[in-house]
């Protein structure tokens, strides 16, 4: 049986370290709180963005977007596979890679296994898909410091890989932020563009395409070159 004076020392053992977790779940919540609000104060924007390429996309010509929005048969693609860099997640990660799985039996049963490449956005995707030898790119770095410079370098790889022929479809298939307990998987078609779809309560979602009468500044050409890059 312990001493009183083992007792003693194992209880404040205990205390120190619920001490030292307190103070972890402090930092981590605070460091949770402020990637929520990143996420809630971005969408506003992306909801912009997304109303006003809608309208412009849906009153041009086939030639503004026939970069971006040229339908190929289909016989490689790129997915882009979103998760975190690290584990201790529950299902954050592995819904992802069931997402990419079901894409796969889904929409591209028919191809062969080397025309399927995945552009991998944090490092578990990056070790997950490496050791299938599916991988394009090395973007393990993205989140050390998120931006919008960071990102582009990949976004622009997968452009590029599209208008050069060597991929006919980029699909994302990411974690979409409901609440901390809730993310929803979404697998979105990123190129060829199709018809953008204005997400509900967003200005213009009920309006007609030619209800709004923009002012073009340089040209509609030049700024639907610009914005469908910045979308993407």
């Amino acid at each position: 049986m312990a001493s009183l004076k083992e007792v003693r020392s194992r209880i404040q053992s205990v205390s120190s370290t619920q001490q030292i977790t307190k103070a972890m779940k402090m930092v981590a919540a605070a460091k949770l709180r402020r990637a929520q609000d990143n996420i809630i104060r971005m969408r506003p924007y992306a909801q912009r963005l997304t109303s006003i390429l809608a309208n412009l996309t849906r009153t041009t010509t086939d030639e503004m977007v026939s970069e971006y929005g040229e339908v190929r048969e289909v016989s490689r693609v790129l997915i882009i596979a979103i998760t975190s860099d690290r584990g201790l997640a529950g299902a954050f990660n592995a819904n992802v890679f069931k997402g990419v799985n079901a894409l796969i039996a889904a929409r591209y049963a028919s191809l062969p296994v080397g025309n399927i490449s995945v552009m991998a956005i944090g490092k578990k995707a990056h070790d997950y898909y490496g050791r299938r030898n599916m991988l394009v790119g090395n973007y393990t770095h993205v989140f050390a410091k998120l931006s919008f410079d960071t990102v582009r370098v990949a976004a622009e790889e997968a452009m590029r890989g599209f208008t050069e022929g060597t991929y006919d479809e980029v699909v994302m298939v990411y974690n979409e932020f409901k609440n901390v307990a809730t993310q929803i998987v979404q697998a979105q078609q990123l190129l060829p563009l199709v018809p953008t779809e204005v997400p509900a309560g967003t200005p213009s979602a009920n309006e007609p395409a030619n209800s709004i009468d923009y002012i073009f500044e340089p040209s509609k050409e030049e700024i639907i070159k610009t914005l469908i890059p910045q979308s993407l």
